[in-house]
């Protein structure tokens, strides 16, 4: 909850003040070298040329100055020990203004000069900085929102170290190391927290000490922290006017004493019976607020107080010091440029950390808009699916919902409100769980993952699938998922199917995990919940491989490419259907629209709902393994006829099988498929599969035959013997002369079989083994319902369950199922 709440007020005064902070760094930052820019720019102001004149007193030079300004009073007057720097004069601003004119002047003439080119500028520039140049000035508005903008910053570097404080905090690396290979959100949140890292300490220096020009509270507290006293006024404001008093016999002392130690001295022109004060800079100093101050009698021009910079403790040093604590300039050169950079770097985080807020916003109205389209069906009971989600952005939660959807009555759950009671009573249960950082779980789970999590239960009830969303540009990437996946299982929970690993940007992914939720589902597929592009292929041949098989016809199809392409073994074809037009003649003679021109054509790619009123969506994609490798130029698919609710074929199958003509376009692309990825030739490769899934098989045995390598062995069920054996004649070829080492079939509908793949499995308990022991990797295709979990289950009970998770960590156990 403290987590929860700190996050939420980062970002709420991210978008606030962070607009003012980045304004203030910009300013700020332009400010860190402004004397040495208005010198560069003003030649014969700032910088004169050398002369053999000798330096006028500063008495002569207050004298000039006041004359070339009809008599107006000089306040102060600054005097540089190198002759070729120009002398500055402060005039007393006019009654009601804060600031007198600043001139510089030539000490030898005592010809006035004007003030250094940009100085206009600056003062503006200083003006946006402490109080946005609203009117009123430091007594305006404006001082007040720079004040909060500079309190935020501290909040935002204490709470921004507590909210990105690392697992691994003792692993420097992931405190400063900026990772540039990351795109997106991932980019704008490294450079955020990482950048952010860097600069901690000069942003909590900025702010601490920027705060004393916005509260007059703040500043006299903070000196009596450092000093044990209440600041006092420095003089330099309000001070009355009054007939000047000459400098000369201070001067003369001064001279007389400091005269070979000095580099610079303001001297304040004194007025009644007021000391002379001179502010000293002695020679080679770190910073040129390191001045001593001199309190002289304007009458006879004795030393009556001298306070050393070096003699103040450390705790007045730095109480006089705000300003140059604030530029850096207290710690030298190096101290102005660290500061230089940190505060031109704050757009950054207002830029980044808006990004973050949009992107954020995104995806609450994407889970908003699912959420308002399922609403009327929130209350249908008849499904046992339990969906549960795990959200940090609210991702998962949408991608939850979306598969809840394919459950008419589920029910939608977050992990943090489980308890075990809930999951043992659970049939079945869809898992959808983000991880957050450094592999952990979102903020609301790790409660759950701490307790519920930190133990196996009794879960012998529950068969689940789990969908864990990461991203591939951190380390462990979708490790909170693994971790719920492994400890469902450890608690004697049944896989649907393989855990769906979902990179942020990963269509594939996501279309992956639909496809399997409508296998399970046993109910029409889903519109597709993101569109992808296809490309056109023409279909070049179609031949009916079993007939008089006592199952559904099937077919085995090729499709010949408009464009080159590539893929590896295992991939899928995604197959955009088109439906039979007699099936939309039927539809629109049922709602009644058969007179509308131009319909029926539309209707061919969409999905034709119950209520001919209703709005109309594509199509969703079929998926189909690929039988052929990239080498031979084609795709090949074994696609079944399967017929529909409404006695006529399927959509995704009578397309392929019936309806798109020889020659016809068909709108297809290719989707890699990493959990199904060939092993290396020098792996032995067990297949098992039935039916159309030899088709996934075949491409890891021509792959195989086509560059070498260890044997394969083929356990393949299917129903007639007579009838069911696709590529019998090449299964033959590669096991004579090929990588094919040994095949058992099994054919359940035969009266001296009668048996299933599983049982082939089974039987061959000593030869699993003995190939495991090799080092082969297993792959499994086919499909879902009874095949894979048989099979599963026999492999688990001749290896054990602990090896067989150990083989699929590795990449050795492979399954594509549907």
């Amino acid at each position: 909850m403290t987590r929860r709440i700190l996050f939420q007020i980062h970002w709420f005064l991210g978008i606030t003040a962070g607009l003012v902070l980045a304004l203030m760094g910009v300013t700020g930052a332009t400010m860190s070298f402004e004397d040495e820019i208005m010198a560069a720019l003003s030649p014969g102001v700032v910088t004169l040329a050398p002369s053999l004149l000798p330096r006028l007193s500063p008495d002569q030079i207050i004298a000039a100055a006041s004359y070339q300004r009809d008599g107006a009073r000089v306040t102060q007057v600054v005097i540089e020990r190198d002759p070729t720097l120009a002398a500055e004069v402060t005039f007393a601003p006019p009654k009601g203004i804060r600031r007198g004119t600043h001139m510089f002047v030539d000490p030898r003439t005592g010809v006035l000069l004007g003030p250094a080119t940009g100085e206009a500028f600056f003062r503006t520039v200083m003006d946006l900085h402490r109080w946005l140049a609203l009117p009123g000035g430091p007594n305006s508005i404006g001082r007040q929102i720079t004040g909060f903008a500079a309190l935020s910053l501290i909040f935002f570097a204490l709470s921004g170290l507590y909210l990105r404080w690392p697992r691994r905090a003792l692993d420097w690396r992931s405190w400063l190391v900026l990772d540039l290979r990351k795109t997106g959100r991932n980019l704008y949140r490294t450079l955020h927290a990482v950048i952010g890292g860097w600069l901690f300490v000069f942003y909590l220096l900025s702010a601490l000490t920027g705060l004393t020009w916005s509260y007059d509270w703040y500043k006299r507290g903070a000196t009596y922290v450092l000093t044990g006293k209440i600041g006092k006024d420095d003089g330099r404001r309000g001070e009355p006017a009054g007939t000047a008093r000459p400098l000369a016999p201070a001067w003369a002392r001064f001279v007389a004493s400091e005269g070979s130690r000095f580099d610079r001295v303001a001297i304040t022109v004194p007025t009644g019976d007021k000391p002379v004060v001179m502010r000293m800079l002695p020679r080679n100093v770190r910073f040129d607020r390191m001045t001593d101050e001199l309190r002289f009698d304007a009458v006879t021009g004795a030393l009556m107080q001298a306070e050393r910079y070096a003699k103040r403790g450390p705790g007045a040093t730095l109480a006089a010091n705000f300003y140059a604590l604030h530029t850096g300039a207290f710690f030298g050169i190096a101290g102005r440029i660290l500061l230089f950079v940190s505060s031109l770097t704050m757009p950054l985080f207002t830029i980044t950390g808006l990004l973050l807020y949009l992107a954020r916003r995104r995806s609450k109205r994407a889970l908003a808009a699912v959420a308002a389209a399922m609403a009327p069906s929130s209350g249908m009971i008849g499904s046992d699916m339990l969906v549960v989600y795990a959200s940090q952005t609210g991702n998962a939660e949408r991608i939850a919902r979306l598969s809840a959807a394919a459950f008419p009555g589920a029910s939608i759950r977050e992990l943090a409100t489980l308890d075990a009671e809930t999951l043992r009573t659970a049939g079945r249960a869809l898992f959808v769980v983000a991880t957050y950082g450094e592999g952990d779980a979102p903020d609301r789970a790790r409660k759950f993952a701490a307790t519920t999590m930190s133990a196996p239960i009794d879960l012998g009830l529950l068969d689940y699938a789990v969908l864990a969303l990461g991203d591939r540009e951190y380390p462990d990437f979708c490790a909170f998922g693994h971790r719920v996946d492994a400890w469902l299982h450890a608690s004697g929970g049944r896989r649907l199917f393989d855990r769906v690993d979902l990179d942020d940007a990963d269509i594939d992914a996501e279309r992956h995990w639909q496809q399997q939720l409508s296998a399970i589902a046993g109910a029409a597929i889903q519109p597709d919940w993101q569109r992808a592009d296809y490309a056109s292929w023409t279909l070049s041949a179609r031949e009916h491989v079993n007939p008089g098989s006592p199952g559904c016809a099937v077919y085995r199809v090729v499709l010949t490419p408009d464009a080159q392409n590539d893929w590896a073994p295992g991939a899928i074809a995604e197959v955009l259907p088109r439906h039979d037009p007699d099936r939309v003649g039927r539809w629109l003679e049922r709602v009644d629209r058969s007179d509308e021109p131009g319909l029926r054509e539309t209707l061919l790619d969409k999905m034709l709902p119950d209520d001919g009123n209703a709005p109309l969506q594509l199509l969703a994609h079929r998926d189909y393994s690929i039988a052929s490798i990239a080498e031979s130029g084609t795709v090949e698919l074994l696609v079944r006829a399967c017929e529909a609710p409404d006695g006529g074929l399927g959509i995704g199958s009578g397309w392929l099988t019936q309806v798109a003509p020889i020659g016809g376009a068909v709108l297809m692309r290719i989707r890699d498929n990493p959990g199904f990825a060939p092993a290396d030739p020098a792996v032995p490769i067990v297949l098992i599969g039935n039916g159309t899934g030899l088709a996934g098989l075949m491409a890891h045995l021509r792959d195989r035959a086509a560059r070498g390598g260890a044997p394969a062995w083929l356990l393949y069920g299917e129903r007639s013997g007579a009838h069911d054996r696709p590529y019998a004649a090449e299964l033959a070829t590669l096991a004579g002369d090929g990588p094919l080492t040994r095949i058992d079939r099994a054919f359940s509908r035969d009266a001296d079989c009668g048996r299933y793949v599983q049982h082939l499995v089974a039987d061959a308990a000593d030869e699993i083994i003995d190939w495991a022991d090799r080092g082969a990797a297993f792959y499994v295709c086919g499909s879902l319902a009874g095949m894979a979990s048989a099979v599963d289950a026999a492999l688990r009970a001749i290896l054990g369950d602990a090896r067989l998770e150990a083989m699929a960590e590795q990449g050795r156990y492979c399954r594509d199922i549907y």
